[in-house]
């Protein structure tokens, strides 16, 4: 499977895509001057994407500047509740509806990101990669936009659960369970199976953040 993203060239993609790869962390000040320079465009589309990420709750205020939100436990615990209610959602409605091409797609990005393993921050790309094709399956586009928001503030996330020694062979295995009960058509199975994975997922960040285990190196 090829790693490469889609090229991104509006400010707020470019924005949103460097607080997603780490290049601004939680609690880092964006300047509107310095993101023009970075990414070579003018201030006014810079000012528009910043507004709009702010509205979206992905910066906050600190005084008269701007910075990359962080979540506290309690944002931290609601967004996996949140995330895991319409990732089972989608995936019960992938058992139903989503085609043999579709299916097919999944099951490939299972064998392929096996090559990932070693890669932590390709892996968590491919995982998003994996989860998209999931929402995109469930033929819902209402729940697909929900989902995208969800997604968005999971690039406040300072660092990938998937660096956790052991979690991202798990993780694979998760994700081929979800994948045999959408190709069963079975959607309550898929429904569990997606729900139990993002529950490790989260147990996993909680255990991280915590400093109860160790990234891989």
């Amino acid at each position: 499977m090829i790693d490469d993203k889609p090229q991104v060239t509006d400010a707020y993609g470019l924005i949103l895509e460097a607080i997603d790869v780490g290049i601004y962390r939680p609690g880092d000040r964006l300047v509107e001057s310095e993101l023009a320079e970075r990414f070579g465009v003018s201030r006014t589309p810079i000012r528009e994407a910043l507004q709009r990420l702010e509205t979206q709750s992905l910066l906050t205020r600190d005084g008269r500047s701007l910075i990359v939100a962080s979540l506290d436990h309690n944002e931290l615990a609601d967004l996996y509740v949140v995330r895991a209610e319409l990732e089972g959602l989608a995936a019960r409605l992938a058992a139903r509806h989503a085609a043999p091409e579709e299916i097919k797609v999944l099951r490939d990005m299972v064998d392929e990101d096996q090559a990932l393993l070693d890669n932590p921050q390709a892996l968590s790309r491919a995982n998003r990669r994996f989860h998209k094709q999931i929402h995109l399956a469930s033929h819902n586009r209402f729940l697909v936009r929900q989902l995208d928001l969800v997604h968005r503030s999971m690039a406040l996330l300072a660092s990938t659960s998937l660096a956790v020694d052991g979690r991202g062979t798990d993780a694979l295995q998760e994700h081929a369970r979800i994948v045999a009960a959408i190709e069963a058509g079975d959607g309550d199975s898929a429904h569990a199976a997606l729900k139990a994975h993002i529950s490790k997922a989260f147990e996993t960040r909680l255990k991280l953040d915590a400093g109860g285990v160790d990234p891989a190196e």
